[in-house]
């Protein structure tokens, strides 16, 4: 197993060329934050504005609605109960994130399934928490867009149906082959696998060990794979950037926030972009 190094960061994230514009950086559709959990959505949508994407929409439930606003005035906003919102909306983006603070029930579950009904082949979809216990536990058809999966361990346990105690990289490297997708296996280490190779990162720290901190991470791949033409190592360098940051943090702080993460993204890509 190779570990993910500074080298594939610094070589992901490239210098800004000084004609570009808004559409240059992608277009990241985040979808998510039920009535209970609209602060999932949000840390999600963040994290992709703060990852450098040109325009980020978050399809949330309407009670989100001042609260995205409000910490998040750079993103846009739609109701993911609109139907027809979804209709003209998800074919657009190049990133669709589903998944932080979606829910499990009906709704949930209904707004899911439109969603990946309408998603295009040649999109990528990040999907994350409770879209993953759904797809698992309603056995739903998956989209034939690019997939990235970014469960924890017992939600890969769900999809995957290999025990916590038995996911090793042999048996987990068989099921990311059968899903046809990068699986983002979220650990103290996490483990990034695609259909021939799998990457360890090498940092990580118990104070990341808070609420929104999953959230925080599949906001920032959305946002890096939008942007970075090498979309496996623009997973990779996301992976290592999310707990860089935590790590550099966590030397004076009990715990770190993911909202500390956010604020720290756009420093820390300035320091890790490619150099002339």
């Amino acid at each position: 197993m190779d570990q993910i190094t500074k080298d594939i960061v610094n070589n992901t994230i490239r210098i800004r060329p000084n004609n570009s514009y808004k559409g240059t950086y992608g277009k990241v559709g985040l979808i998510g934050g039920n009535q209970n959990f609209g602060g999932a959505i949000i840390m999600a949508s963040s994290a992709a504005v703060h990852s450098g994407t040109g325009l980020v929409t978050t399809f949330t439930d309407k009670i989100n609605l001042s609260s995205l606003h409000d910490h998040l005035p750079e993103a846009m906003f739609a109701d993911y109960n609109d139907e027809e919102t979804l209709k003209s909306l998800i074919p657009t983006f190049n990133v669709i994130v589903i998944g932080p603070g979606l829910g499990t029930d009906t709704k949930s579950l209904k707004i899911l399934n439109k969603v990946f009904n309408l998603i295009q082949k040649n999109q990528i979809v990040v999907i994350d928490g409770s879209a993953i216990t759904m797809i698992a536990k309603h056995k739903i058809k998956l989209p034939k867009a690019i997939k990235i999966f970014t469960p924890h361990q017992m939600e890969w346990q769900r999809l995957s149906n290999i025990k916590i105690k038995d996911q090793n990289e042999k048996q987990n490297m068989i099921k990311a082959k059968e899903l046809n997708s990068i699986v983002v296996l979220k650990s103290h280490h996490t483990e990034v696998y695609n259909s021939d190779s799998v990457f360890q990162n090498p940092g990580g720290t118990p104070a990341q060990a808070t609420g929104g901190m999953g959230d925080t991470l599949a906001g920032m791949i959305g946002g890096f794979v939008a942007q970075f033409n090498n979309k496996y190592n623009a997973v990779l360098s996301a992976v290592f950037m999310h707990s860089k940051i935590a790590d550099e943090l966590a030397k004076d702080q009990y715990v770190v926030l993911p909202s500390q993460i956010i604020k720290q993204i756009t420093n820390f890509m300035k320091r890790y972009e490619k150099k002339v």
